[in-house]
């Protein structure tokens, strides 16, 4: 059976998103309307435009949304405080942290506790959004339950499978396996490499609350030509 949502439930749950090296302010002015147009859930931009997408969010119910500790994860505890806290004083209202995902390689479990519940708090008391990003095509089976138990219990809102930058993107499995750990106590962002509206919605059905991709707009229109003849 296929998933069939009205189009506005499925817009809401796009983060559309514009990370690219090479992005350009023009493009990021572009995904932000491109968002508002479309009512996707946040349009995530890279760190030194929140301020701007913040400017042309506000008056729309997307939100702004940026990367702390991107793409790797390995930066230092009180550099990615300082960075979430820059996002938002800009006004981002979302966060997409990397776990440290070395620290968690080498067992270091305590550690990336100790940063998840520190991010997740400052977060908390700003009334942002927090999702945790834990690269799951860097972990194996038992890696992936373990980050997603850490996250979950940590209090962090959303498990993000990827970054979309190392490797291959998320796929249906992570996905179960995730929800299938956290059990609501945290909600499941799926990301990476996703560019088709069947993907979305199989990933949607598969248990994700959220789809972070580049092709939003693309993943929409389709969805809309399929179901909303």
């Amino acid at each position: 059976m296929v998933l069939r949502l009205k189009p506005e439930e499925f817009a809401r749950k796009i983060d559309h998103t514009i990370l690219r090296p090479n992005a350009t302010k023009d493009e990021v002015r572009k995904a932000c309307t491109d968002s508002i147009n479309y009512g996707f859930a946040t349009c995530v931009v890279p760190p030194c435009y929140v301020k701007l997408a913040s400017e042309l969010l506000k008056r729309s119910e997307v939100k702004p949304c940026t990367v702390v500790g991107f793409p790797l994860g390995f930066t230092d505890l009180e550099v990615k405080i300082k960075e979430i806290e820059k996002a938002l004083s800009h006004g981002a209202r979302e966060i997409d942290a990397v776990m440290n995902i070395s620290a968690f390689k080498s067992k270091n479990y305590e550690y990336v506790k100790e940063e998840i519940v520190k991010l997740t708090e400052i977060c908390h008391n700003s009334n942002a959004i927090i999702k945790i990003i834990i690269e799951t095509n860097l972990l194996n089976e038992e890696e992936k339950i373990k980050a997603a138990e850490i996250v979950a219990e940590c209090g962090a809102d959303y498990v993000k499978t990827n970054t979309g930058f190392l490797g291959r993107g998320v796929t249906i499995h992570d996905v179960k396996v995730i929800k299938e750990v956290v059990k609501g106590r945290a909600l499941i962002k799926a990301a990476g490499g996703i560019r088709f509206f069947e993907d979305a919605l199989a990933l949607i059905e598969a248990g994700a609350d959220r789809i972070g991709t580049s092709s939003g707009v693309d993943i929409f229109l389709n969805y809309l030509r399929k179901f909303n003849r």
